[in-house]
Parts: structure tokens; sequence; C-alpha cells
């Protein structure tokens, strides 16, 4: 897979993203190659407290395929998903994450010392995690809204 590409569709989302005035993420999510799915924050324009790029991006391949099964899709995400998301991409079955910026390096308390690898571990996931994807250029982008 050429993760470039993909987590380059995923900063679109997160322009977009700001350009409507929200937090600036996005993400897509891939299998087999093509995009099934694709989504971005939304928290400010909708007023929806959990309307986040990953799990917008979990509804509308769940909507693409027919099935809440999302086995064998890689997610790419701009920013280091939140523990909620985490936790949609889990139960969605999701097997691969690819994400841009971390929470430590871009300042982002609000989860304390939460990572990624942390609740991977705790919950027992297979989930492969790859980072540092685009890293410099999704650091960049998240901070236009922090």
């Amino acid at each position: 897979m050429d993760h470039d590409h993909f987590m380059g569709l995923a900063l679109r989302e997160a322009q977009e993203a700001s350009d409507k005035g929200n937090v600036t993420v996005g993400s897509v999510i891939v299998r087999d190659g093509e995009v099934i799915g694709h989504g971005q924050n939304r928290v400010g324009t909708s007023g929806d407290s959990t309307d986040h790029a990953e799990v917008a991006a979990i509804r509308d391949a769940c909507r693409t395929v027919g099935s809440a099964d999302l086995a064998g899709a890689t997610l790419y995400t701009t920013t280091e998903p939140c523990p909620m998301c985490l936790g949609a991409i889990h139960v969605a079955g999701i097997q691969q994450l690819v994400l841009g910026a971390r929470h430590h390096k871009i300042g982002l308390t609000i989860f304390g010392d939460y990572s990624v690898e942390k609740v991977i571990e705790l919950i027992k996931s297979d989930m492969t995690l790859v980072t540092g994807i685009l890293e410099p250029d999704c650091e960049e982008m998240r901070h236009r809204s922090l």
C-alpha cells in the first residue's frame, strides 16, 4: 500500500474540516487498495462531541460495503485517534491503523499519557500500527486548530 498517498487523502479531509471551522483531523479507510470510507472532524459544525474523523470514516465505510465488519481494512488518520475512536476502530474490525501526528508531540494533554500502543496492549488487540507517515505535514495541519 502507498501509505503516503492515502495519508495525503486524509490530509485533504483535514483541510476541508479546517475550512469549515472544525478541528483539523481527517481520515480515510482503505480495503484492497480502494478507499471505502472517508471522514473529517465535524464537532464544531455539528455540535456533536462524537463527530470525529475516524468515526465518520467508519460510518461511511460501513455504508459503502453494507456491513459493520471492516475486517481487512486500513484506517489512515492525520492525528492519533482518541480513546473513543480507537475503540470504534477496534470494534469495526479494522486491522491496520496508520497515523501521522502524535498527541504527545503536538502538545495535546487532554488524555494524559494516553497512547494508541497502551490501549492496543490493554485490549490485547492484534491491530497493526504504522506511525510517522507524513508526520511533519500532519503535525503542521493539526497545529492549525490547537
